[in-house]
């Protein structure tokens, strides 16, 4: 009952106190954070801190660790339902200026996740629209919208998130090229590689970035030092990239070494 699973982790994420999301937001930006470190930094005991990271563990929304707790895992994402509701205002900010940086009457490709999946609902009001997407769920919200046009790839539909992937989709995206390339991200690590979890989408994005004019790189905070196992590309890869806080110095560094645009909600 998949429908139900995710209901479920949609209901226990509610239900995490503000200390709570702050650890999960904390330790998604470090990738691994000692109880000692986070009881300092929050200002309460050791023991308060091993019941919220038990919790969020209980959750899979953490990993514990000798000592500490860290992401769950570089080889699996965490749940779509879940990252639905993560910084959900960060997403909506990052998304109203990158829809403001589009112009009407532009073609545009969307990739999966849940900050792309934004950034289409805020091109509500815009005109002369032509997308091109493998996002099912960005299709649907585009459909809405009266003067756009949408173009859906084919492919192998992964029924987790709604995404479209695999050898047709990158075939599909081959045989055109656009204005602006959109693309979400799994993590950025501090040497500037864009990682992802899934070899199949990782390929449908190198196709986008390679058939874009500029690309487009919209990630809220907790993407920047967050471990994923397949290699997308780098950030030289893009032309500007959204975000809602600085970067970490590491990265912001090569931002400004690699004369790429940063858009701070």
């Amino acid at each position: 009952m998949p429908n139900a699973e995710n209901a479920l982790k949609t209901d226990a994420m509610a239900e995490l106190n503000a200390r709570q999301i702050k650890i999960l937001d904390h330790v998604q930006q470090q990738g691994f954070a000692a109880i000692e470190s986070l009881a300092d930094y929050f200002d309460v005991t050791p023991q308060t801190i091993r019941r919220d990271i038990n919790q969020l563990c209980d959750k899979d929304l953490l990993q514990r660790f000798h000592g500490g707790a860290g992401m769950p895992s570089s080889a699996e994402n965490v749940d779509y339902s879940t990252r639905q509701i993560h910084n959900p205002q960060e997403k909506q900010s990052i998304a109203l200026i990158v829809a403001r940086m589009i112009p009407d009457n532009s073609s545009l490709f969307i990739n999966l996740g849940t900050t792309t999946e934004e950034v289409a609902v805020a091109l509500e009001n815009h005109h002369g629209l032509r997308v091109i997407t493998n996002n099912l769920n960005v299709a649907n919200t585009l459909s809405r919208f009266n003067d756009c046009e949408i173009i859906i790839a084919g492919g192998l539909l992964r029924r987790r998130d709604s995404g479209i992937v695999g050898e047709a989709t990158i075939d599909f995206i081959n045989q055109f090229k656009v204005d602006f390339g959109v693309i979400g991200i799994s993590g950025i690590d501090h040497d500037g590689t864009l990682l992802d979890f899934d070899y199949r989408e990782v390929r449908v994005s190198q196709a986008i970035i390679k058939n874009s004019r500029r690309v487009f790189l919209v990630a809220d905070h907790s993407k920047f030092g967050r471990n994923a196992m397949v290699k997308l590309g780098h950030l030289r890869d893009v032309d500007a990239i959204f975000t809602d806080r600085n970067p970490p110095k590491d990265v912001l560094d090569i931002i400004q070494a690699e004369d790429i645009g940063l858009h701070v909600a």
